[in-house]
């Protein structure tokens, strides 16, 4: 039975998330998870590179005493920063003796549209297909097998500054492990969360981390537009440790596990007590508190309402709300009230139920669609690492299986 390893890392300012699957029968499999706290990264971009190395590190140490094997390869997240989302169409002539679209031909047009990218100082993130033509015939997904003279390719061609990737390449590749292809946290979001509603229509995914939140507009399941707010989780504890003078992680604890997004379901009777930096003790009120996190929330939410407007999209059908802050209680019911109909984002594999994991997943959802597009077989790990791997999980509860199957079957299903 052949096995498929994927490792995908997402550097966040909070956390480096990495997560590692199995892709086996057209099903994916989860392997193993890490969320590490990082340092020397703010913002989403690399301010300190021996922090980040060190935090970096960690998380694969993690994955690897999980795993019982070394981390060699993986897909890397990278800042989506002054990103750029540019339509771009081209045409091949189909040269072999067959008349047949091959995987040749269709890395070929896609490799064509690459060389759009005419500055300098930006790289090509990633070429999004939306649809290929085999001469003046239909448009269609893949066009694989297809006979015909020209095959044409419509596609997002998804660019960023040169120094977003280079940063975060330099800092995994300085730890011995390669970087086999990047994403952007856009696209694995909606990779995540995709289905054939989502590949249908207009809408928006909210990405609320800790220091910055994403807003990205897609159509029928491609990112068109992005916009990058600096605002936070992180704001909320700031207001919490400045209001109740606690250090950071008490005021995180707090956010996490005590406040509420709404002060609907916050108790003015339920109280917490906590240790102030200056050595007292103190009670904090539910509900107070609530109010402290509902007044920054409320804030975030306007001004990324605001940016919704600006896409000036009549009706859009979904936004749906990820990222690690999207995990605060009753934030579905602030989000309503002022951006509209929001969804949180549902993660149903056990163990990265988390809505932090959800960039790091789709990555992977995304690299393994490319390679079903373009034909290709591959791993990440040699058969020798993945029956080791294989070998050290036996015996494990085996009904990941059956429920990723469900959640990811649509992509892999024959």
């Amino acid at each position: 039975m052949v096995k498929h390893i994927y490792t995908s890392v997402d550097i966040g300012s909070n956390a480096i998330n990495v997560v590692v699957f199995e892709l086996c029968k057209n099903k994916l499999n989860l392997l193993a998870a890490s969320s590490v706290k990082s340092k020397g990264i703010k913002k989403g971009l690399i301010v300190n590179f021996e922090e980040a190395s060190l935090s970096m590190r960690q998380s694969f140490d993690e994955i690897e005493s999980m795993l019982g094997i070394k981390i060699k390869k993986v897909i890397a997240s990278v800042p989506s920063y002054f990103s750029d989302y540019i339509k771009v169409e081209e045409t091949i002539p189909i040269n072999n003796e067959e008349k047949m679209v091959t995987s040749y031909e269709i890395n070929s047009v896609i490799g064509k549209c690459a060389k759009k990218n005419n500055s300098a100082n930006r790289e090509v993130v990633t070429i999004i297909p939306i649809d290929f033509k085999v001469d003046d015939g239909e448009r269609l997904k893949n066009p694989r097998a297809l006979m015909g003279n020209s095959l044409s390719v419509r596609a997002i061609m998804v660019t960023t500054p040169s120094k977003n990737i280079l940063s975060v390449v330099n800092l995994i590749e300085h730890l011995g492990v390669e970087v086999v292809d990047i994403s952007i946290n856009g696209i694995g979001d909606i990779y995540t969360f995709r289905n054939q509603t989502l590949d249908k229509n207009t809408g928006v995914i909210i990405s609320l981390g800790s220091e910055i939140t994403s807003v990205t507009l897609y159509n029928k399941g491609i990112p068109v537009k992005n916009v990058i707010l600096q605002y936070g989780g992180k704001n909320i504890e700031n207001d919490i440790s400045y209001m109740y003078k606690v250090d950071a992680v008490t005021a995180n604890n707090l956010k996490e596990k005590f406040a509420f997004a709404h002060t609907k379901s916050a108790s003015s009777s339920d109280f917490k007590e906590v240790t102030d930096i200056y050595g007292n003790n103190k009670k904090i009120n539910q509900l107070e508190l609530s109010e402290i996190v509902m007044s920054r929330i409320d804030e975030i939410f306007h001004k990324i309402k605001e940016e919704i407007d600006g896409f000036e999209v009549k009706n859009l059908e979904y936004i749906i709300l990820t990222g690690g802050t999207s995990n605060l209680a009753q934030i579905k019911l602030l989000a309503n009230e002022i951006i509209g109909n929001t969804t949180i984002g549902n993660i149903k594999v056990v163990g990265v139920r988390n809505n932090k994991y959800s960039a790091a997943i789709g990555n992977i959802i995304y690299f393994i669609d490319k390679l079903k597009i373009r034909g290709d077989n591959y791993s990440m790990l040699s058969n020798e690492e993945a029956s080791a791997i294989a070998s050290s999980h036996k015996g494990q509860n085996s009904s990941n299986e059956t429920m990723l199957g469900k959640v990811f079957g649509y992509f892999f299903g024959e």
